[in-house]
């Protein structure tokens, strides 16, 4: 890759949005950032902001972008706010890449603007694939762009997934660290609190994600995502327990191969990939240090003590927007338990009671979509309140 790449980031106060950040400042001059979206911190989008000099920054709303005008000098720089500002900052002239880094459904609507303008995404966002998978492949398809895998698993798949075609894959082979109760009796789980919960083995996420892991939500959503994004059914997506997070996932072929990809346990090198692709970037890293290693486990997970990956399995099978209500109501209720308003087992039994209320529609519009996901949030609400 020898031009400079244009790219704008979508949640760049994130983790995976501070990740980003730091693989542009790493790439000298070969990526350069056009454009800025962030929620509420704006005390580091200041930051950001006077070191990447963007064209164009989007907030939430009108009120926070004038408080980030005080913050700030933007003489030349576009302020824009709200789903409007999100959807002129991902259809950027500029832009060859798009960063789809924000945490939730919320970054469904500007990955969708980003594909529709044309622009190849760097996905972190798997809630846009787990609610409105079949249209946005659609969309990917219709308009000739990528769709960049970001998250380890997704990115490892994607890799082994280069040279071949499609019709040789056999199975593919999700990897997952089983969280930090893997090894607590179920019977200790109905104590953990938030703080608990957001402690990740291996790998520094944000609190929604690290829930999502601790509950094996995280994987569910990964294997819905993994569907549609590498076209394969369900029946041939497997997800299998790796404490060491050294193998980040695997593909196999039809003659009985499997091919993994191993490394350390750090985003920069899925985030990087996705940037540079199909080049690589050279990252001051560690190498993997085989002898040293030791033992790579693997076991089944555990669905009778996380339910969630099953209710995914569950949701991909009923087809339509049952994914949409799968997801609305974890959100909801991974809120839920963050508050201290339900217990970290009710997470799993208030998106069972959601999933089996409001069921699977057919799924032809993002309108469908939308509305799955505010019944389904709706619903999740009521629930949470009930069990409180």
């Amino acid at each position: 890759m020898n031009e400079q790449k244009n790219i704008v980031v979508l949640g760049s106060t994130g983790s995976i949005g501070t990740s980003v950040c730091d693989i542009v400042r790493r790439s000298k001059g070969r990526l350069s950032i056009v454009g800025l979206g962030a929620g509420k911190n704006l005390r580091l989008l200041a930051k950001q902001i006077e070191e990447f000099s963007p064209d164009k920054v989007a907030v939430m709303s009108k009120e926070l972008a004038d408080e980030l005008c005080k913050m700030v000098s933007l003489k030349n720089i576009k302020v824009l706010w709200g789903k409007s500002g999100y959807k002129e900052l991902a259809s950027m002239a500029s832009a060859d890449l798009v960063v789809s880094a924000m945490v939730g459904a919320a970054g469904l609507i500007p990955t969708v603007y980003a594909i529709e303008a044309g622009k190849d995404v760097a996905l972190a966002n798997k809630e846009t694939l787990v609610a409105a998978g079949p249209l946005v492949m659609k969309l990917v398809e219709e308009n000739r762009v990528n769709l960049l895998p970001i998250d380890s698993e997704h990115s490892a798949i994607f890799q082994c997934l280069q040279g071949y075609r499609d019709s040789m894959v056999k199975r593919i082979i999700l990897t997952a660290s089983g969280g930090p109760f893997r090894q607590k009796p179920k019977e200790e789980l109905s104590s953990i609190t938030p703080e608990e919960a957001i402690a990740h083995p291996n790998w520094s996420m944000g609190a929604k994600i690290s829930v999502d892991s601790s509950t094996l939500m995280n994987k569910g959503l990964e294997v819905i995502e993994a569907r549609w994004l590498f076209s394969v059914a369900p029946e041939t997506i497997d997800v299998v327990v790796h404490p060491q997070s050294i193998i980040h996932s695997m593909v196999e072929y039809v003659d009985g191969s499997i091919i993994a990809q191993m490394g350390i346990p750090d985003m920069r090198v899925p985030i990087s990939y996705a940037l540079y692709w199909p080049d690589r970037m050279e990252l001051d890293l560690p190498s993997l240090d085989l002898v040293n290693m030791g033992a790579l486990t693997f076991e089944e997970p555990d669905l009778d003590k996380f339910p969630c990956l099953g209710l995914a399995f569950e949701a991909l099978n009923m087809g339509g927007t049952a994914t949409t209500v799968l997801n609305a109501a974890n959100e909801v209720a991974v809120e839920a338990f963050l508050k201290g308003n339900i217990s970290y087992l009710q997470i799993p039994q208030i998106i069972s009671m959601v999933l089996h209320e409001v069921g699977a529609q057919e799924m032809n519009s993002l309108d469908d979509v939308l509305r799955a996901d505010a019944l389904a949030r709706l619903k999740a609400q009521e629930k949470a309140g009930l069990l409180h």
